[in-house]
This record gives C-alpha cells, sequence and structure tokens, in this order.
C-alpha cells in the first residue's frame, strides 16, 4: 500500500475536460466517504469521497460552474455545483448560513494525501466492501447540525 502524504497548501482540482479549476488554501476539517445511492450513482462508483472545508478555504479560478439541486436522503436540500460541460460534481454549495464546502475528493490533482476517517450511509455501501477499522461508521446521516462536527477527528 502506497504512502499516505500530508496536506501541503494550495491544493488544486479541476474537472475532467478542466473548464472549472479551483484551489483550496487550507486542510480539510475531515475527509468522509458516502455510500448513499444518490452519491453512488452520482460518481458512478461504490461511494463519493468529501473534504469539509472552511468555505473561505475554497476559491474557483476558473470557469463558472452550474448549480443542480437534489433532496438528500437525510431530506435536505443540496446544491451541487457541477462542470456545465461535463458534468463532474465538483463541490457542493454552502448551505444559508453554513461556513463549510464539501469539495468532492476525486476531483483535486494530487488525492494522495486524502485519508478518510469517516463513512456515512454505509447501510447502502457495497457488500465487497471493507472499511478500515477504528474509523467512524454510520448507517444513515449522523446526527447533529452541521452532521460531521459530531463525528471529525478533532470535533
Amino acid at each position: 500500500m502506497g504512502e499516505v502524504r500530508s496536506y501541503e497548501a494550495p491544493q488544486t482540482g479541476r474537472c475532467q475536460c478542466g473548464a472549472i479549476r479551483y484551489e483550496i488554501i487550507q486542510a480539510p476539517q475531515m475527509v468522509y466517504t458516502c455510500h448513499c445511492t444518490d452519491c453512488q450513482r452520482m460518481t458512478s462508483s461504490a461511494f463519493s469521497l468529501g473534504c469539509v472545508l472552511p468555505d473561505g478555504a475554497f476559491r474557483l479560478v476558473q470557469g463558472q460552474p452550474k448549480g443542480v439541486q437534489r433532496t438528500t436522503g437525510s431530506g435536505r436540500v443540496s446544491t451541487r455545483w457541477v462542470c456545465p460541460e461535463c458534468g463532474v460534481w465538483v463541490c457542493t454549495a454552502p448551505r444559508p448560513g453554513s461556513t463549510v464546502r464539501n469539495v468532492r475528493g476525486g476531483t483535486l490533482d494530487d488525492t494522495s494525501w486524502l485519508r478518510p476517517t469517516a463513512h456515512i450511509w454505509t447501510r447502502s455501501k457495497q457488500p465487497w466492501l471493507a472499511l478500515p477499522e477504528g474509523d467512524g461508521n454510520f448507517e444513515t446521516q449522523p446526527q447533529g447540525d452541521p452532521w460531521w462536527a459530531s463525528v471529525a477527528p478533532n470535533g
């Protein structure tokens, strides 16, 4: 298994076609996987990888994403920023009053430093996927507002 590197600022990311480019200037408050069926469909994979960042740590460098609203499994409305050209989900817009933004980990140019410590909606996870021992494991959306504050390593 490869070595997990540490975060070094700034980190850059983009959509598949490069029309949307961004940078983050601060380490995430937490990195998590979401195994809900909506994320499985949106990513065409077994889960999505999310990075919770202070909203001010995310900066668009190029392009203008399109907002796509969805009602999540927890019942909340979420606005996903996607590239209008290639359709890649780059991040989730902050909810009104929120101070964080969830960036899709797979859109970062360097993902070698990412290490999820929480796994949500695991009741929908693929049965062949084993989760690391010691990580937070939640069958649905963890309680709390914001939910991630109750499960973050330093939260």
